[in-house]
């Protein structure tokens, strides 16, 4: 009897929340708080059970058992407090910028292929045991002398047999972005190559902060697959999307 299809989750912490993609981010004290709230919550809710060569270009045609989906989560699913923040967050945020308040999101993918199922995911370091969730690379939030304590840094992780926190709660999800195994590959190779900056700050000089869903867009991008045209759901935003988009275009010129 066969085995079931295997599947690759390429995520981002969905608890994160920062400034609007394609606006300029303010870089205060409120990013680290947003952070330490973000890493009480992840640390106290367990997760669920769980190309190589030149740039290939992705497209969606049919190649066995294969597939890269994008999922939208709202900020804080499954945790009521992030979820009141990042309300508070937001609306603040909006009456500063004189525009309307949106609904947050972060972003994850999904890669199936035949070899096995990774969650690769921006989060807090829960503890010193890194590799049994595949962990790749790491950085620092806030500044770099913060990132000194655990409960100040972030992690990305490649996770064999992983899953997306509160996958239920998607919106317009998924979103089928390829079937060509030669672009999934290429989505999983790229992870460990993944810029490590300073979360909630400006370091690569993007006019947004680098967070969560910069980590997506930036291997969306670098993947080769089309990703100018990406939005999230009518009505939300994606804070940190453009970052992401914009240090991919550099590495292309």
């Amino acid at each position: 009897m066969q085995s079931p299809v295997p599947v690759y989750v390429i995520s981002t912490s969905h608890r994160l929340a920062s400034t609007c993609s394609g606006e300029r981010s303010s870089q205060g004290t409120g990013g680290l708080m947003t952070w330490f709230r973000i890493a009480k919550s992840r640390l106290t809710r367990p997760n669920l059970p769980a190309c190589s060569g030149s740039p290939c270009r992705c497209d969606t045609r049919a190649v066995g058992a294969v597939a890269v989906d994008l999922y939208w989560l709202p900020l804080g699913a499954g945790g009521h407090f992030v979820r009141l923040n990042g309300r508070i967050y937001e609306a603040v945020a909006a009456r500063l910028q004189r525009r309307p308040a949106y609904d947050l999101y972060h972003s994850a993918l999904q890669v199936e292929i035949p070899e096995g199922r990774y969650v690769i995911e921006q989060t807090p370091v829960p503890d010193l045991s890194g590799r049994d969730r595949g962990v790749v690379a790491g950085g620092a939030v806030g500044s770099h002398w913060a990132g000194r304590f655990r409960i100040f840094r972030y992690e990305i992780r490649l996770w064999l047999g992983g899953n997306i926190p509160d996958v239920a709660e998607a919106v317009d999800s998924p979103r089928r972005l390829s079937d060509a195994e030669a672009c999934a590959h290429r989505v999983l190779e790229l992870v460990p190559q993944v810029p490590t900056p300073l979360w909630g700050r400006d370091e690569l000089g993007t006019g947004e902060m680098w967070n969560s869903n910069s980590v997506i867009a930036w291997v969306i991008a670098r993947s080769a697959i089309e990703a100018d045209a990406i939005r999230p759901p009518v009505g939300g935003r994606a804070p940190g999307w453009n970052a992401g988009l914009e240090v991919a275009r550099r590495l292309r010129e």
